[in-house]
């Protein structure tokens, strides 16, 4: 008698466990890809210029171009708040189905809470580009308005650049207005299902689409209008009361303002000016449905086209970037009575009058400052270097498992991390240092706190010394950009870390939900230690 196998004489079970073999493969190589995310070989490693890259310093060459990247709505379904609460509450507001797809396809606005849908628009979003060069260096920084944007999204953005165009690096960064469209996937609306909020991960592909094909034709523009140009820099102390609030104990705010101003040579004719600033831009509230980027753009108006009567100033003409600074600890002015330029009026609920008087009160601070003989100086040697250098970040929580899953910051590392990146920029006296999210001003300007009770049982600060000591040791002015080709969410001091009873505050604090986790801070801080030393190591000394 022939013998039959096991799986002969059970032909059911066998074709079974085929597709359940063939299921779980396929899964598998679903979730690698998912946790590989599009680049998983993507690294940066950079410290410009070499020995051999290094050109003669000549004049500063600089060059600017600016994009919409408004949302076109007629890409989106269009909707009836029924019940006037700014939310989309699914089975009582209505809207038009446009595409048929039997779901609502609104523009979702990112910031405080979900399933806030645009409602039209009040002021466009924009991409600006500021291209430098010097010394055989081309660098371009890159200020989006928008919440954040995942590092994958900004590789693409490089990847898309002309090639041939010589440019070295470009540098991005989020202005972090709580009023442009979700560019993270994580404000879109929670679909009710069986009684459960249920979150509804994703956002329009074709927006941010739109954002990557204008932001190449900004960097593009920017570089082909490379012109000869004088720097003036300047830094101005602006004292918080008027102009923001720390909503997070211990009270710690970068109270200056960074600025530059590029004009053609030997004239007083503006190519543009470059503002770096730490605060929220959330000065609507939760509450706003138009899509805005918030005091922004008011003092981009200030700087570029003047503030109006009464106490004004006049503008410089040229294109203003305004490049967010240090806003985690938590810089808002949700809480701040903002006054009027007139003296007189003063605003402190969320309203349209409060965000342009905070607007154009900051531009004319910078446009004060950038007129001040005091305050302002010439750069005479704009020597540009660059040193860039990709990173593992630790993850934790549920950021980490949503990270491996690729629903949002695409791109796994085994053992919980994620790739991020790190810059530091010299543009002669001035050095920038990038972090990819919202770090806490402690970090930089010192006063990390480490209470007793905290978390770890830490006896003294993790994050230590400051950075501002390693950014001003041959610079004579050091700034932060803030959510810098990356977004991480808010870099918090791991002596700070306090999610657990007892609370070495008054009770629980806002910011660790947002975060990574606590090993964030502390990898943030070694890594710019790290980068700063190897730019003051190469610092180049101009000549006489």
């Amino acid at each position: 008698m022939e013998y039959e196998s096991f799986f002969q004489r059970h032909k059911i079970l066998r074709g079974t466990l085929i597709v359940l073999l063939v299921l779980i493969i396929g899964l598998g190589g679903w979730l690698w890809t998912r946790m590989r995310g599009p680049h998983p070989n993507y690294r940066v490693d950079l410290m410009l210029p070499t020995a051999e890259s290094m050109e003669a310093p000549g004049r500063l060459k600089v060059g600017v171009a600016k994009r919409s990247i408004a949302p076109i709505f007629d890409n989106y379904d269009t909707w009836t708040d029924v019940n006037g609460n700014t939310k989309y509450d699914e089975g009582v507001d209505t809207y038009v189905d446009r595409d048929g797809n039997g779901r609502f396809d609104g523009i979702w606005i990112a910031g405080f809470g979900t399933n806030r849908p645009a409602q039209g628009m009040h002021d466009e979003p924009n991409v600006r580009a500021l291209a430098l060069r010097n010394n055989g260096v081309t660098v371009v920084i890159v200020s989006l308005d928008s919440v954040g944007i995942f590092y994958n999204d900004f590789i693409d953005m490089r990847k898309m650049v002309n090639s041939t165009m010589d440019i070295d690096h470009i540098l991005f960064s989020s202005t972090h207005c709580h009023e442009t469209p979700d560019t993270m996937k994580i404000w879109s609306y929670w679909k009710r299902i069986r009684g459960a909020d249920i979150p509804v991960f994703g956002y329009a592909e074709h927006y941010m689409d739109l954002i990557k094909e204008r932001t190449k034709e900004a960097v593009e523009e920017a570089v082909v209008g490379l012109q000869d140009c004088d720097l003036h820099t300047a830094k101005v102390e602006i004292m918080p009361e008027g102009f923001v609030d720390d909503s997070r104990k211990p009270i710690v705010i970068d109270n200056s303002m960074y600025l530059m101003r590029f004009t053609k040579p030997f004239t007083d004719e503006t190519i543009a000016t470059f503002v770096n600033w730490g605060n929220h831009p959330e000065t609507l509230g939760g509450s706003n449905p138009l899509i805005t980027s918030d005091f922004p753009h008011w003092i981009r108006e200030g700087l570029e086209k003047g503030v109006p009567a009464p106490n004004g100033v006049e503008g410089f003409g040229g294109m203003c970037i305004y490049v967010q600074g240090m806003v985690g600890g938590l810089m808002t002015q949700l809480h701040t009575t903002v006054p009027h330029r007139d003296g007189k009026q003063k605003f402190e609920e969320a309203s349209w009058e409060k965000v342009e008087s905070l607007g154009y009160n900051l531009a004319i601070v910078a446009a004060t400052a950038l007129r001040d003989e005091e305050l302002a100086w010439k750069t005479e040697k704009p020597i540009v270097q660059l040193a860039a250098e990709t990173f593992p970040l630790p993850i934790g929580g549920a950021y980490k498992y949503a990270m491996m899953l690729g629903i949002i910051h695409p791109g796994y590392k085994w053992g919980g991390y994620s790739w991020s990146e790190m810059n530091v920029l010299r543009v002669g006296e001035t050095l920038m240092l990038t972090v990819p999210g919202e770090i806490y001003p402690e970090i930089v300007e010192g006063g990390v706190e480490y209470k007793a009770g905290n978390d770890f049982g830490l006896q003294a600060p993790v994050e230590a010394p400051r950075l501002r000591d390693f950014m001003e040791e041959k610079a004579k002015m050091g700034l932060v950009v803030g959510l810098a080709n990356d977004q991480i969410g808010y870099i918090v001091p791991k002596s700070q870390w306090d999610d657990q009873a007892p609370f070495v505050y008054d009770g629980a604090q806002y910011g660790e939900e947002n975060s990574p986790g606590p090993e964030t801070a502390p990898t943030i801080h070694r890594q710019a230690v790290k980068l700063l030393k190897t730019m003051n190591e190469n610092w180049i000394e101009p000549e006489e």
